[in-house]
């Protein structure tokens, strides 16, 4: 059945027919409209579930709802949710030409004009596909992306169940493919980089060690390089004001840490320059409200991340915390710098000796030296203990790690080519630890042995 009569279109179009619609014409438009709306949705929910943020997934995941849990059970299978949305984005795509190219054809008789009828049925079909499938939907769904996920929960759950075997088939096929080039591709690790430093940079060896700083940065920890809370000078809350002038005259330091009651609680930090203008006051003064806001950082973070944070938040010191909240140490900026360009020294540092050299291959140590400073004694990667140092950040830790239990003088322990004595322990601390280093040739007969 046709509705209407055949057109002849004027002006510049003067060479296209235009038939009269037909039912089956409608039914074509209506669907195709239909496809199109649904390639929207679909191409929408993507962007919605890869880039929910953790807090997003949270609110969906305490939902309790329908939608949230269907939701929940596409984000738990990532690799499938996004074959599921790639294969039934490209079927719907695919359908949209067909069924466009067949409707032109069957409303308009370009024979007269090829060239105009391939632009339409070509580039403006696909920018509409590309505008109204790809693009708004998109836009809309990244800034609205929870909403589009709870909607969407459903119909791609459905989906997904339906094309599942097609979906592994694209996981085991993108996995192999993935495992071949794997197979090509050489990871350069840092001790690579390390190599090429020397290799490149020999004119000045201030610049090689300056280079080779900055690589083995991304591998330390705050919690390597930080001042173990034992060692770390801090202020009273309830302090008076003579108390916290005598502690400033007496340590030296720029910035000093602020507790109440514990030093598990940091109130802040006091910079000794906010004071400089109230010395003069008497004792009662209320210095407390001199004290700037802490910047706790995990024990773990990366010394390459908090040097940035320390540069965009224009900050000198964080305090290092546990994963329970506890007070672990503090951080500075000097003690980052010192990694790359060495040890930082001014005219009030007083040099603290933690460790020296007995023999060629003796040394004695303070029990309090973090292992990150142990390890350059001997040129070595602080990775090098990491099979049994655990939770440790100083030697005595390393101690604890390895014993399991307090020592008793003269213990001795031995890991690799490193041979630990107990030299000096009390109740609750190990205090000096001697550390013999074996020769090259005992470690390659040790590892002969173990061969054999």
């Amino acid at each position: 059945m046709e509705i209407g009569v055949p057109l002849v279109a004027q002006g510049f179009f003067a060479e296209i027919i235009v038939h009269p619609l037909t039912i089956s014409s409608i039914i074509g438009l209506l669907f195709l409209g239909f496809l199109l709306i649904f390639s929207a949705l679909v191409s929408g929910s993507e962007s919605a579930y890869f880039s929910l943020s953790s807090t997003e997934i949270a609110r969906i995941r305490k939902a309790k709802t329908g939608s949230s849990g269907y939701a929940i059970k596409l984000l738990s299978e990532p690799n499938m949710l996004l074959s599921t949305v790639l294969i039934a984005n490209n079927m719907i795509n695919v359908g949209i030409v067909v069924l466009s190219t067949f409707l032109t054809s069957e409303i308009f008789d370009f024979s007269a004009a090829p060239v105009l009828g391939y632009f339409i049925q070509v580039v403006l079909i696909t920018f509409l596909i590309l505008l109204f499938g790809e693009i708004l939907p998109k836009v809309y769904a990244t800034h609205r992306p929870v909403p589009m996920v709870h909607f969407m929960s459903r119909p791609l759950f459905v989906v997904q169940q339906i094309v599942k075997p097609l979906g592994h088939l694209l996981i085991f096929m993108a996995k192999r493919v993935n495992r071949h080039f794997s197979l090509r591709k050489k990871n350069i690790s840092l001790n690579d980089l390390s190599d090429a430093i020397d290799i490149t940079v020999t004119k000045n060896p201030e610049d090689r060690k300056i280079l080779k700083g900055i690589v083995k940065l991304v591998n330390i920890e705050a919690r390597d390089i930080m001042t173990p809370r034992m060692d770390v000078v801090a202020l009273d809350y309830t302090a008076s004001f003579k108390e916290v002038l005598d502690v400033v005259m007496e340590s030296g330091l720029s910035r000093i840490p602020v507790f109440s009651e514990s030093f598990d609680n940091v109130k802040g930090i006091l910079y000794v320059k906010d004071i400089l203008s109230h010395i003069q006051k008497d004792e009662k003064f209320r210095w407390q409200f001199l004290i700037r806001k802490p910047y706790f950082v995990p024990e773990h973070k990366k010394s390459n991340d908090l040097l940035e944070e320390f540069q965009t938040r224009k900050n000198h010191m964080a305090i290092v915390v546990d994963e329970f909240g506890g007070t672990c140490g503090i951080v500075t900026l000097e003690d980052i710098l010192e990694e790359i360009v060495g040890e930082i020294s001014d005219e009030s540092d007083q040099e603290e000796i933690l460790f020296h050299q007995i023999d060629d291959v003796t040394y004695m140590f303070e029990g309090k030296i973090l292992l990150n400073d142990f390890c350059k004694v001997f040129n070595e990667n602080v990775e090098t203990l990491d099979e049994v140092r655990g939770e440790a950040d100083t030697l005595a830790g390393l101690i604890l790690e390895m014993k399991g239990e307090m020592p008793r003088k003269n213990d001795t322990l031995t890991f690799r080519h490193f041979e630990f004595l107990i030299d000096m322990v009390d109740s609750r601390r190990i205090k000096k630890i001697r550390v013999v280093v074996k020769p090259k040739q005992s470690r390659n007969d040790q590892n002969e042995e173990v061969a054999d």
